[in-house]
């Protein structure tokens, strides 16, 4: 698409902002972080991104509160049409993105049975190709799906956080909050076969080039997998996994401060948000307590 660097490509576009546009300065540093949070996380390639890449981006984001992620939108779609008016670029990938929608729509998630089925895709992967790959994806999943990790904490964890056989890890996530997650038997043994495959050096337990593993890149393995699966890609995420990892802790009796407390929310109304999912277990709950069910 373009050869311009990404930085360069931001800085031009803040410029014109404040120039022709006399944006304020709370604009301009927000669309700022926005746009170089975007490169980042896109390793550089934003100025030249696809709608496909910007799909991406948007499913990391999806825990961000509305205001936030329309802000996010309204930067990419400037910044393109920038691009676009520029000459730089002959498209505007942001166009395609849809609006944000007032309310907090209910979380996509996996049956127990889809989960099932997508471990058991691991381990046919592993027993046919045991290699670095498939060691790295088969950890990546038993941390999304058996401890509810965001994206960015998961692709992030530092090579230290988990030292078997101590069974649980010390998690930094938003705020910069730690909080300690458990570890199933199964996890931990795919954290110990991938930290044999990690320099000792090594700052990251998912190293890539000279940093980690990209959300972008955990998505794009994500997908992957859903499709050798059988499973709809357009279904599954790593916040699909995680949405996943919390209803079916519902399901089976967990408490929903402890839960809160495993997902890492500052706030319970958001962890409330999966006792609306699992209606199931409501029904089975008010037939089996409610004195008129009896009749």
């Amino acid at each position: 698409m373009t050869d311009l660097p990404d930085s360069r490509a931001i800085a031009t576009f803040l410029d014109m902002l404040a120039a022709e546009r006399g944006a304020a300065g709370n604009t301009l540093a927000a669309y700022g972080r926005d746009l170089t949070g975007a490169s980042e996380a896109l390793d550089g390639r934003l100025a030249s991104a696809t709608t496909t890449d910007l799909e991406m981006l948007f499913a990391g984001w999806s825990e961000l509160a509305a205001s936030s992620i329309a802000r996010k939108r309204s930067a990419l779609r400037r910044f393109f049409g920038f691009l676009l008016a520029e000459g730089i670029r002959p498209d505007n990938p942001a166009l395609a993105l849809a609006s944000v929608k007032p309310g907090r729509p209910l979380p996509k998630t996996l049956s127990v049975a889809e989960v099932d089925r997508l471990l058991a895709t691991l381990d046919e992967d592993m027993a046919a190709n045991p290699g670095p790959q498939a060691i790295r994806l088969k950890a990546l999943m038993e941390l999304l799906y058996g401890s509810g990790l965001r994206a960015t904490e998961l692709v992030s964890l530092p090579r230290n956080a988990i030292r078997p056989p101590q069974p649980f890890a010390i998690v930094t996530g938003k705020g910069n909050k730690e909080r300690m997650i458990p570890l199933s038997p199964a996890a931990l043994s795919a954290v110990e076969a991938q930290l044999e495959l990690v320099p000792k050096d090594s700052r990251w337990l998912f190293p890539s080039g000279k940093t980690h593993l990209t959300r972008v890149r955990l998505y794009q393995l994500v997908k992957a997998l859903a499709a050798r699966t059988g499973i709809d890609p357009a279904r599954i995420s790593p916040h699909v996994l995680r949405h996943a990892f919390a209803t079916h802790m519902l399901a089976n009796g967990a408490d929903l401060r402890a839960l809160q407390t495993l997902l890492g929310h500052a706030d319970i109304s958001t962890t409330e948000i999966y006792t609306h999912v699992d209606a199931g277990r409501l029904v089975s709950t008010v037939t089996r307590l409610h004195p008129l069910s009896e009749d």
